[in-house]
């Protein structure tokens, strides 16, 4: 499936997540946001880095270890993507839904 985000053709699953990671940008990230009513600020930004970077690394995500990363704790993951953190952080950082989110 293929979805138009800021302006640009972007394949992406029946659930709307990404499924080229090189097809993302700030520019998508901020559209995705937008969608669920966030605002990203640069404190979003790290957040998405680092999901990106596990996904690379091929290390699965879960709440609980995004909020022992050091980067985030659990309470302002909650605060910074209040409509599920870690399904949504990770729709916006252009990854697939992790295996830990039903």
């Amino acid at each position: 499936m293929e979805k138009v985000i800021a302006g640009k053709t972007i394949a992406v699953n029946d659930e709307g997540y990404m499924t080229d990671l090189s097809q993302w940008s700030p520019e998508i990230a901020n559209e995705l946001a937008k969608e669920a009513s966030i605002e990203l600020s640069p404190r979003h930004f790290e957040v998405l880095e680092f999901l990106q970077n596990q996904y690379k690394n091929e290390v699965p995500l879960t709440i609980r270890r995004v909020g022992a990363s050091g980067v985030v704790d659990i309470k302002e993951f909650y605060a910074l993507f209040p409509a599920g953190p870690l399904k949504m952080s990770s729709k916006i950082a252009g990854i697939p839904k992790p295996a830990s989110c039903i």
